[in-house]
């Protein structure tokens, strides 16, 4: 069994690399940003609760994303283990994780501030069915219309110039000092994030001896 975290600035391509590693080796994908997106689009009280806080770009609380993560790992649908990203966040949410839970490693994208705001300004949403567009790579057939249903691409409330600012300040300031913590236990490997998707896949699994 593997148990993996995938952690990085907004933008880095955590969703993207923890796919390609779970299709290969049989891996549960959880992604704590996907369960808060999938509230806020089925109007739960959580979801109301994740919409007025990722529209002012700050980040959901300790209690609620724990309550959601230990919910969702409670299924135990991870036969052959897990990709998680999104989580942890803060000093706090790690300390729960690693008393919780045994992990064989913490993957790191390491992504500079300047390509952040590049990548996730030109991200898009179907309104209609989810899927994610991003303008730069991964442009629609028809201009502002989804592949796949023909649904209106609209911005995320969370992807605006100050939210974007506000998280990367709540990420160098709290999410950044986790990486330390697991490094202490010698979990952590780090990957430049820059290239193309299958190359960052390719440097992953030579790091973590895949």
């Amino acid at each position: 069994m593997r148990k993996y975290v995938v952690m990085g600035v907004q933008g880095s391509g955590k969703g993207t690399q923890a796919t390609l590693l779970c299709r290969e080796f049989d891996l549960v994908h959880i992604s704590v940003g996907d369960i808060f997106r999938w509230h806020v689009q089925h109007h739960t009280k959580l979801g109301a609760q994740v919409r007025r806080t990722m529209a002012a770009g700050e980040l959901v609380g300790d209690d609620q994303v724990e309550a959601v993560v230990r919910e969702r790992l409670q299924q135990h649908d991870w036969n052959y283990g897990f990709v998680i990203d999104g989580f942890p966040r803060n000093g706090r949410q790690a300390e729960f994780f690693l008393e919780s839970y045994d992990i064989d490693g913490v993957i790191h994208l390491d992504l500079p501030d300047e390509e952040v705001h590049r990548r996730v300004l030109n991200r898009r949403l179907c309104s209609r069915c989810g899927m994610d567009y991003n303008l730069i790579a991964d442009r629609p057939e028809v201009e502002g219309k989804c592949d796949v249903c023909g649904g209106e691409l609209v911005t995320r409330a969370d992807d605006t110039p100050e939210a974007l600012a506000a998280r990367l300040r709540e990420y160098h300031g709290k999410t950044k000092p986790v990486l330390d913590i697991f490094r202490r236990k010698e979990y952590v490997v780090s990957v430049d994030a820059r290239p193309d998707p299958d190359t960052v896949q390719r440097d992953i699994r030579q790091k973590l001896g895949l």
